[in-house]
């Protein structure tokens, strides 16, 4: 990829060439993703300082990593890196939601020891964990980095889904999906 600074008006190749190469995808691979042909893949990822990148092509980009256009066009590497692998932009009412709403002594705790890893809980987790803090509830009964780890488990495996999602195997990925569904739904009411 090309290690050189932007130059003016080329910055979102640039940061597409980056975010590829922070992907671990090949040429091939993003086009085949973002469905974009390999010569127009080519001079974004190697010769993106002299190319106007196309609106149809900054969205195909945008959707294949991930992001939006808006993030994509607006925020800079250092946040579209950790937006990209599925980590929400931290929000700070979220946040302060979570602060003023933990009562149980061991999730304050964890949130005092964790701040970091707590701005990357999304607005659902956060509701969940306060959820799970009930007397007798989970929080207590497992502990809150059980918990926590678990919801980010899930969001790292619902991210990877989605990556998959995207690719050739998405067939294999639905039926895969149908038969643990299969296994895991409850059975039909009888009336």
């Amino acid at each position: 990829m090309n290690e050189a600074s932007p130059g003016p008006g080329s910055e979102l190749a640039y940061k597409i060439a980056r975010l590829v190469e922070e992907k671990g995808w090949n040429q091939e691979d993003f086009a085949r993703i973002t469905r974009l042909n390999r010569h127009t893949v080519h001079q974004i990822l190697h010769g993106g300082r002299k190319r106007q990148l196309r609106n149809i092509t900054i969205s195909k980009c945008a959707k294949g990593l991930n992001l939006t256009v808006s993030e994509l066009r607006h925020l800079p590497l250092e946040r579209l890196i950790p937006r990209m692998h599925g980590k929400p932009p931290v929000d700070d009412d979220t946040l302060k939601i979570l602060y003023e709403r933990a009562t149980l002594p061991e999730l304050i705790a964890w949130l005092d020891r964790n701040r970091d890893r707590a701005s990357e809980l999304t607005a659902d987790e956060v509701h969940e964990l306060l959820d799970m803090q009930a007397p007798g509830g989970p929080l207590e009964r497992l502990g809150v980095e059980h918990c926590v780890e678990l919801l980010e488990r899930r969001r790292h495996v619902i991210n990877r889904v989605k990556d998959i999602a995207r690719t050739e195997y998405f067939e294999f990925l639905e039926k895969l999906v149908q038969l643990i569904h299969e296994k895991v739904k409850p059975p039909p009411r009888r009336v």
